[in-house]
C-alpha cells in the first residue's frame, strides 16, 4: 500500500529510497521520539520476561510495527525513551540482522557471511538513539531527557504500544499548517465490549470490538515543536505528559487536533494482544502499511 495521495501543492513524495517532503519539511530529518519504558503489568501473560515494546504481533514486537509505519511515510531517525529492561530492547537491534537475515557461518570465521538482502535492508538505513530515562520516570520527565537529543524544529511522538493506520502525511500537514506547538492524533475509542445486533430474537452482525462513533481520545502520534520541551515540561520524574503539559498547552490555545477514523488500538491486556494477533495471522491487519 502506497502513503494517501496529497492535494496538489501541500506535499511532495519521491520514490520510497528517496526523500519525503510535506509542506517544505523533509521528514527525514525529524526525530520521533518513542516512548518504551512500561513494564507492561497488564499484560502480564505475554510480558513477564519482556519490555512491553517488544511483545510481539506476528513474532515481531509491537515497537517494530510502530517503526515501520514510520519508516513507510518517509521517517527514519527514531530515539527510544528507554526504562524497564532497557537491556532487551538494545539487544534485540544489536542482534537485528541476525534475526532476520539468511547468513552462514564457517570454521576459519568467527563472523557470519550475509546473503544477499534478506531482511537487512529493513533496519539498515534507521538511525537509533537508545536513551536510558529511569525505571520509573512519567511520561513527560522521559521527553525531557531524550531532549538533547532533538536537534530540529520538530518531533514526531509515540508511545511504544499503540498502533494503527495513521496517515503521518495528513498528521505533519494539519500540524504545520495549524501553527501551534503540538498536534495530537484523536481517535475513536475501542468498546471492551462485543456489540451485537439483532432482529427479534436473531443475532445478525456480532462485532468484537467496535469502535464508538462518539467522542474522542488521546491516540498518540503527536507531532510538537522543540520549543514545547522548553516551555511546558519542568524537570520532575512524576510528571506525565497526559496531565500538566498537555493540559496547559490546550488551555493555552496550543493544541491542534489530528482527527483519525481509522484503525487504532493500544495494546493494553493480554486479550488485546491475543486480538491483534488473530488480525495480522488472518491478514487483516489494518495498520500494515507499508509492502514487505
Amino acid at each position: 500500500m502506497t502513503p494517501p495521495s496529497t492535494p496538489q501543492g501541500e506535499s511532495r513524495t519521491e520514490p520510497a529510497d528517496g526523500p519525503v517532503v510535506v509542506d517544505g519539511l523533509d521528514l527525514s530529518t525529524v526525530p520521533v521520539v518513542i516512548l518504551c519504558g512500561g513494564m507492561g503489568t497488564r499484560l502480564r501473560e505475554a510480558s513477564e520476561k519482556l519490555p512491553k515494546p517488544l511483545v510481539d504481533i506476528g513474532g515481531r514486537p509491537i515497537l517494530w510495527h510502530i517503526m515501520k509505519t514510520y519508516r513507510h511515510y518517509g521517517f527514519r531517525r527514531f530515539v527510544l525513551a528507554l526504562g524497564y529492561k532497557s537491556d532487551l530492547i538494545k539487544r534485540y537491534f544489536l542482534d537485528y540482522r541476525e534475526y532476520v537475515a539468511d547468513f552462514t557461518l564457517t570454521p576459519d570465521s568467527p563472523h557470519p557471511v550475509y546473503h544477499g538482502d534478506s531482511g537487512a535492508s529493513q533496519i539498515d538505513d534507521w538511525e537509533v538513539t537508545f536513551v536510558e530515562t529511569g525505571l520509573k520516570t512519567a511520561t513527560a520527565d522521559r521527553i525531557r531527557r531524550v531532549s538533547s537529543y532533538l536537534d530540529a524544529e520538530h518531533f514526531m511522538l509515540t508511545y511504544g504500544d499503540g498502533i494503527g493506520d495513521v496517515d503521518l502525511h495528513r498528521l505533519a500537514r494539519t500540524h504545520l499548517a495549524g501553527g501551534r506547538l503540538g498536534t495530537v492524533t484523536a481517535v475513536h475509542p475501542a468498546s471492551r465490549y462485543g456489540e451485537m445486533h439483532v432482529a427479534g430474537d436473531q443475532v445478525v452482525e456480532f462485532n468484537e470490538k467496535p469502535t464508538l462513533a462518539t467522542g474522542w481520545v488521546n491516540g498518540g502520534f503527536f507531532m510538537f515543536r522543540r520549543s514545547f520541551i522548553d516551555k511546558y515540561i519542568e524537570e520532575d520524574p512524576d510528571m506525565m505528559l497526559e496531565a500538566t503539559p498537555l493540559q496547559h498547552l490546550a488551555r493555552d490555545g496550543e493544541l491542534a487536533m489530528n482527527g483519525h477514523e481509522g484503525f487504532w488500538m493500544g495494546m493494553d491486556t493480554y486479550r488485546d494482544w491475543t486480538y491483534l494477533n488473530g488480525l495480522w495471522d488472518s491478514g487483516d491487519a489494518a495498520w500494515k502499511v507499508w509492502n514487505d
